[in-house]
């Protein structure tokens, strides 16, 4: 079995498929495609199409991308046939899935940029609607995921752009099988598996296709459970989880009229979840209306745009409840809105006319986040007011016996508010699956009763606070931040937050780091936020996240809320307009509204690809309660603490930094300057179970370094040193080593997240390893850019994992600095330096493309530049000299127009989507032969793509 080929594990999963009542078809080609799709539309809408009939129909088809034609599959078609007759079709029936036809064949070609030839297609009345793509048994399937990314650029497009209506990549290695959305955004962290309603994975190929591909699985997850974002434009899939509790959710509002809630852990998709699941009900006959109720201060800029994308003006910040009012009153099924305007409305008698029509209808009200809005009057007003209703909640952190808190209305539990819980998926759960990431908790700091040092102290639980509040206590920590940000954020490639125990000491830390920033210590870019209100406050330090609901953005009122630190806010909103040329203030609710939203888009928007890390990054913001709970940015990875946490405020303010982002987050980085451990497990136990702490957090650090000596051995078995790279033989022995060293880099790259990281505690000196890295990177080089895609190496779909070599300083200005250093040395430094400025060009992925003009200048141009501060405008003019020269080489050697071929590079570098072979050809002063064409093709298409790495990417940052 451990030896099954491909080609095996594709016929069996062929034959297996057929056996669940697909039908095999022969499809081999783009006009077999199209032929197979006439066919099988007429048969699903029982029609007969003349060639101009279907020309129309292809026609429509061929429109828009693949967000726009997830559109297309799911609606109607007009056209006027032969008889000049309205005619209606359908693409797929989402109201009864099993009356679609469904087929399977394999091995279909396409052309585009190059030719493709994909492994096993389901065919969903004629359109590909899944695509599967398989690896041999002992590869990674990463490496089917990184085909399917090749295919898109390659050819999915080309024939009508039939391939993008697939809905579902299937990637799987005969014992590892996962399913992903089609959305070219994301990466393989975005793939899962399928599991049982118990959370137990479904892994095995054979097993996978029995439960998620059987159609009637498949037809219903393509009908209902397909999310299209029109935030992003992309589509979306629902994890296992997540179709298990609207499923079930659906089954109770069909079965009876119970209360009950949901147990998904922090950053697992709840709001997905349970906006999916209104939609659904809100189809049921049975139910009148669905009222989808958040939070206020959940209401983020996407949220919004999300919610207001799926019904115009359903949502907004202002407290005018009118809006609400109306949508109550006429025949809207789903309303969307904040618990606050919810509760106005139905308190306020002006608004009792218009509601009586409802008071008795059956109505469904989901709530986002239940834990945190829950718990007050407003529970009671809402329960008391819909005689009819029945009430479901979301929440990652319930209120047990254990973490709940006194209020009004007594000890109440989620339990006894929302009745039982019908699916779990906690947070040993989401970390098994790779859906959220574990925490690396670093304790910073012993306090000891009579010690003068105020960090480096001994006693676990003093609690006093002067000791806390001490400004060389604070002085100490900033200082530790400041020393060690870059470590825990890549180079700052993430953001921080940090969250401290009240507003007087945020002030504090505020002006250290403002103070500190004026005198040259650090160029950390600081943000806070906080609330602010008309009466003062007590002073006394408030430690914990409110358990009650809020009215504000996001926390409660806090404490030492006073004109002066209304004062203090606006100073340092003042500081952050001049950092990104803003006009925010705190002159009113708006003003303060946008100051909050325009933080969290720059905090959400560093994981887009377009954002601009150097003009608009921000790297810490500094908070009491806001942002610790309901706010979600991946590209946030570390979370400071200074104050008292516990329960679910500590698993909600943990969880702000471990979501999902490719390789280079390895892990949630928290570093606590209280003792929270005994909190942390508590926390971790309670919403997990007793055994979850080693799960959920990662290993001490010297149990890594292990794990890296573990890795480094097989490294040095696969290739005893460096130099042996050189003598390996075949792909097999080439793949070898890249798995090999990319375990040593995946271990380094978590190792590096650690303050204690140290190369002398390694079993290789830095130098190897970076010997080694070079090594790795010249077989990248000659595998992913020498080489035009082709299927038949088993080395093109290889993830080389650059993203944990790639450091963001080490750019072409960072080798101007270095450069002009050079200048200003003596002799005998200038030689050793010149070699590590050599060295360094080897290394960084970035520089290799450019390291021999680079060279080149440092030995020719250089000696003879006697200005220092002129070094980077006779590099620019070099740079375009070399640019010009290799241009017209390419040009020269192929018989292309100059002006032409530099209008398709500026094409590709500006849209980043490779051009067709017969743009291409357009540059040319002849056509080439049919015979000549595709070799010519790709031959061109290679020296572009080598000339835009060389002179144009990299060149700006």
């Amino acid at each position: 079995m451990s030896k099954q080929s491909e080609l095996q594990l594709e016929n069996n999963l062929i034959k297996q498929l057929v056996g669940l009542g697909y039908h095999k078809v022969t499809v081999l080609e783009g006009t077999a495609l199209v032929a197979n799709l006439k066919s099988q539309l007429e048969k699903l809408n029982k029609l007969t199409f003349s060639d101009k009939e279907f020309e129309t129909i292809l026609n429509h088809l061929a429109k828009g991308n693949v967000f726009e034609k997830s559109k297309t599959l799911r609606g109607r078609f007009q056209f006027v046939n032969d008889n000049g007759d309205a005619t209606y079709i359908r693409f797929f029936n989402s109201e009864d899935w099993n009356a679609n036809l469904f087929q399977v064949t394999n091995q279909i070609a396409q052309e585009g940029t190059y030719k493709n030839r994909y492994d096993v297609t389901l065919l969903v009345n004629g359109l590909p609607l899944v695509q599967i793509e398989l690896k041999r048994r002992g590869l990674e399937i990463k490496e089917a995921f990184n085909q399917i990314n090749r295919y898109q650029r390659h050819s999915f497009w080309s024939n009508h752009g039939l391939f993008q209506y697939v809905q579902l990549f299937v990637i799987s290695n005969g014992v590892n099988t996962k399913y992903l959305a089609n959305n070219a955004l994301q990466s393989v962290k975005q793939t899962f598996f399928w599991s049982d309603v118990h959370n137990k994975n479904i892994k095995e190929l054979t097993d996978f296709t029995t439960a998620f591909l059987k159609p009637d699985h498949l037809g219903l997850m393509i009908a209902k459970y397909i999310v299209r974002s029109e935030t992003h434009k992309i589509l979306m899939v629902l994890r296992p989880y997540q179709f298990y509790a609207v499923e079930k959710l659906v089954a109770q509002v069909q079965n009876n009229t119970d209360n009950a809630y949901i147990w998904h852990t922090t950053g697992s998709g709840k709001t997905l979840t349970s906006f999916k699941a209104s939609q659904i009900i809100m189809d049921l006959p049975t139910v009148d209306k669905v009222l989808f109720v958040v939070d206020r201060k959940d209401l983020d800029y996407q949220t919004m745009k999300e919610f207001n994308s799926f019904k115009k003006d359903s949502v907004d910040v202002t407290n005018n409840t009118n809006s609400l009012v109306k949508q109550l009153a006429d025949d809207s099924k789903l309303v969307l809105t904040t618990i606050q305007k919810l509760n106005n409305a139905i308190t306020n008698n002006k608004y009792d006319k218009k509601l009586a029509g409802l008071k008795n209808r059956r109505v469904v009200l989901i709530f986002d986040e239940c834990h945190r809005s829950q718990f007050g009057d407003t529970h009671q007003k809402i329960t008391d007011y819909f005689t009819n209703s029945q009430l479901f909640g979301f929440t990652g952190t319930p209120i047990f016996a254990d973490n709940a808190s006194k209020n009004d209305l007594g000890k109440r539990t989620t339990k006894d508010l929302f009745g039982e819980c019908l699916h779990k998926y906690v947070i040993t759960d989401a970390i098994a699956d790779d859906n959220v990431l574990k925490f690396g908790i670093e304790y910073i700091g012993r306090y000891k009763q009579k010690s003068r040092t105020l960090l480096d102290i001994e006693v676990e639980d003093i609690d006093k606070a002067e000791v806390f509040t001490d400004e060389r206590r604070l002085t100490k920590i900033v200082d530790y931040i400041i020393a060690h940000h870059g470590t825990k954020t890549s180079n700052k490639l993430f953001s921080a937050l940090f969250a401290v125990s009240d507003i007087k000491t945020l002030i504090k830390y505020y002006d250290i780091f403002q103070e500190k920033k004026l005198k040259g210590e650090h160029n950390l870019r600081i943000a806070t936020i906080f609330s602010y209100g008309a009466n003062e406050a007590d002073d006394d330090a408030q430690d914990y996240i409110p358990d009650t609901e809020t009215s504000q953005a996001a926390e409660s009122e806090s404490n030492y809320v006073t004109s002066h630190s209304r004062d203090k806010l606006d100073s340092y909103i003042t500081d952050y307009n001049k950092m990104y040329n803003t006009s925010f203030s705190t002159k009113d609710g708006v003003q303060f509204e946008n100051y909050f939203k325009d933080i969290s888009k720059r905090l959400k928007d560093r994981e887009k690809a377009n954002f601009n890390d150097a003009k608009d990054r921000l790297d810490i913001v500094i908070v009491v309660n806001m942002m610790l709970t309901g706010f979600d940015a991946k590209k946030v990875n570390t979370l400071y603490v200074d104050k008292n946490l516990k329960h679910h405020g500590l698993i909600q303010a943990f969880s702000r930094t471990n979501r999902i982002l490719g390789e280079k987050k390895s892990q949630g980085n928290i570093l606590c300057f209280r003792n929270l451990k005994k909190a942390t497990d508590e926390a971790i136990t309670l919403f997990s179970n007793k055994e979850a702490n080693e799960t959920i957090i990662t290993p001490p650090y010297e149990d890594i370094a292990t794990k890296f000596d573990e890795a480094l051995a097989h490294l040095l078995q696969v290739t005893p040193t460096y130099k042996s790279v050189d003598d390996l033989l075949g792909e097999e022995q080439k793949l070898a080593f890249v798995q090999a060293f990319r375990r040593v880099l995946r271990t380094k790259n978590v190792l590096e997240s650690y303050v204690d990281f140290n190369w002398e505690d390694l079993g290789i000196d830095e130098q190897t390893f970076e010997d080694y890295k070079s090594k790795y990177l010249d077989l990248y080089e000659t595998i992913k850019i020498n080489n035009p895609a082709q299927k038949t190496s088993i080395l093109n779909d290889i993830d080389f994992e650059l993203e944990l070599i790639h450091r963001d300083q080490i750019n072409v200005i960072y080798i101007l600095q270095l450069l002009a250093r050079l200048k200003t040395t003596d002799k005998s430094e200038a030689a050793k330096q010149k070699k590590a400025i050599i060295d360094l060009l080897g290394g960084e992925i970035t520089l290799r493309s450019k390291r021999e003009l680079i060279e080149k200048f440092i030995e020719e141009n250089l000696p003879n530049i006697s200005d220092v501060d002129a070094i980077p405008d006779e590099f620019d003019k070099y740079w375009q000299q070399q640019k010009v020269i290799a241009l017209s080489k390419i040009c020269k050697e192929e018989n292309l127009d100059q002006q032409q071929f530099n209008s398709l590079i500026e094409s590709y570098v500006y849209n980043g989507q490779e051009p067709i072979r017969q743009d291409v050809f357009k540059c040319l002063d002849n056509r080439p032969s049919i015979l000549k064409a595709r070799e010519i093709g790709e031959r061109i298409l290679l020296k572009m793509k080598k000339f835009i790495d060389v002179f144009i990417t990299g060149m700006t940052g």
